[in-house]
């Protein structure tokens, strides 16, 4: 089978001695192949590995937030426990923070992308965080309270009396063997009841940090989607 050239209209060499002008006005000539065999579905690499996708949280600038407000609250914990003024300050910065680190990070990324899923790992994080910093602040001023200001007789004296309470409810429903009351009077009860307490608000605040994190990082999504 012969073609023709699209400019002269000289015969052209069958397609088995095609070339790629025409031999006799030297214009390109354009051939397209009709493939019978179906296209592989396998995708072409060239041998090198893909770019790794972005990530959508910068995570050291969301360190470094919630550091600060982190930092902030276990202040605010600490002076709290001696000025019972700044007791209502502490615990809306605590029950915030999620919202203020959202704030400060996205201050400092104002690109960054924001939406509810974000804000909730971004919420995790702060709570993880502030548990650490309340932990530590907590630790200090009782360290302060006990050893250096030799003021922790009225907390000891209600938390027995808070337990004996307690022991005294159960014992009226059903007797209490003389073991388990030596027990449950003894230091080591009262250590383990202090740090069950003590992980139950733990928990407590990192569920609030969640989910103030993807309230806020829904209402900062729409925020940015309506500007």
């Amino acid at each position: 089978m012969h073609d023709y050239c699209h400019r002269c209209g000289a015969e052209l060499p069958a397609q088995n001695e095609w070339a790629a002008f025409c031999a006799h006005c030297g214009a390109p000539q354009l051939v397209l192949s009709d493939y019978s065999e179906p296209l592989s579905t396998g995708a072409v690499t060239t041998g090198t590995m893909p770019p790794p996708l972005p990530n959508p949280i910068d995570w050291e600038m969301a360190i470094r937030c919630a550091l600060i407000v982190a930092g902030i609250a276990g202040v605010l914990s600490l002076v709290a426990s001696r000025v019972s003024l700044v007791s209502p300050i502490s615990s809306i910065w605590t029950i915030s923070a999620s919202l203020t680190t959202l704030a400060l990070y996205q201050r400092r990324r104002p690109l960054a992308q924001m939406n509810a899923k974000i804000g909730a790992r971004i919420g995790v994080l702060v709570g993880v965080i502030l548990g650490v910093a309340l932990s530590t602040a907590g630790a200090v001023g009782l360290l302060i309270a006990r050893l250096w200001l030799h003021s922790m007789a009225q907390f000891d004296v209600e938390f027995a009396a808070g337990m004996k309470a307690q022991i005294d409810q159960l014992a009226a429903s059903s007797p209490i063997p003389v073991e388990t009351m030596s027990f449950l009077q003894s230091a080591e009860f009262r250590t383990t009841m202090m740090l069950l307490g003590f992980l139950l608000l733990l928990g407590f605040l990192l569920v609030i940090s969640v989910f103030g994190g993807a309230m806020a990082g829904l209402l900062r999504s729409r925020r940015q989607a309506a500007s």
